[in-house]
């Protein structure tokens, strides 16, 4: 149950996978996803996937300035439930964040029951070509809960950053819910997600307002063919609407996982 992040926090995907960001700037889904493909190794399993998407969207704020982003990252599963990965993606960041962001996580995912998974983690957001050399970087566990609801599938998850340099010497609370509903004999996937953030990555505060509480949410669906997925979604937060920023976007990716 893992993906490259971006999953807890990132819509990079319009699948819905909200996750990744920095201070100041931002996603994640949750970095755990189901992976179907990769390369196994006994109780090794080695994943791989890459992504071009029109607005890379972190929990409803876009960190690539409204333009595309090329994305991709790598896991590495082991058959105990325990994991490690990292994924990059291209950003606009100017001098403080620079055109790359980089997170490295690991974790450990299983089953409670044959309807309840769980997913605990923590998550470390590098920006490795700043220029102004911040303190940009922070680090963020996550935990979530799993349910498979027939036809649908819903996710609960809970993200917080300890007060630390890079957050203005502040904690961020990030609680979101997703869901994913099946359309019967086709290879399309309707999803939904709502975010509320309590910290210094709320969107309204990242606009410009003293507000350091705000929601964001996505609808959108999904269609997949063998290792390709391709997915549109309509993305939106709370607070002031800035162009390339904290818009209201619709935003499309296709993906691709080995």
């Amino acid at each position: 149950m893992l993906t490259s992040f971006r999953g807890l926090m990132a819509v990079s995907l319009a699948s819905v996978s909200l996750i990744s960001a920095a201070p100041v700037m931002a996603q994640v889904s949750n970095p755990a996803e189901e992976v179907e493909d990769g390369v196994n190794a006994g109780p090794v399993t080695v994943s791989a996937n890459v992504a071009l998407t029109t607005d890379y969207r972190f929990r409803g704020v876009s960190l690539s300035g409204g333009d595309p982003a090329i994305q991709g990252g790598i896991d590495v599963a082991h058959d105990s439930g325990f994991y490690v990965g990292t994924w990059a993606s291209s950003i606009d960041g100017g001098p403080a964040y620079g055109e790359l962001e980089v997170d490295i996580y690991a974790g450990y995912s299983g089953q409670i029951s044959d309807a309840v998974s769980f997913d605990v983690g923590v998550l470390y957001y590098l920006y490795p070509t700043e220029d102004l050399g911040l303190d940009t970087d922070y680090w963020e566990p996550y935990a979530s809960l799993g349910f498979n609801l027939g036809p649908a599938e819903a996710t609960v998850g809970v993200a917080w950053a300890p007060s630390q340099d890079s957050l203005g010497n502040d904690d961020n609370l990030y609680v979101y819910t997703d869901l994913g509903v099946g359309v019967p004999t086709t290879p399309i996937t309707l999803t939904g997600h709502l975010g509320y953030t309590d910290g210094p990555l709320a969107p309204p505060l990242l606009a410009g307002t003293a507000d350091d509480t705000g929601l964001d949410w996505a609808i959108g669906a999904t269609a997949s063919a063998g290792m390709f997925e391709v997915g549109v979604s309509y993305v939106g937060v709370e607070g002031p609407s800035i162009d390339g920023f904290t818009d209201d976007a619709i935003v499309g990716t296709i993906s691709a996982s080995f």
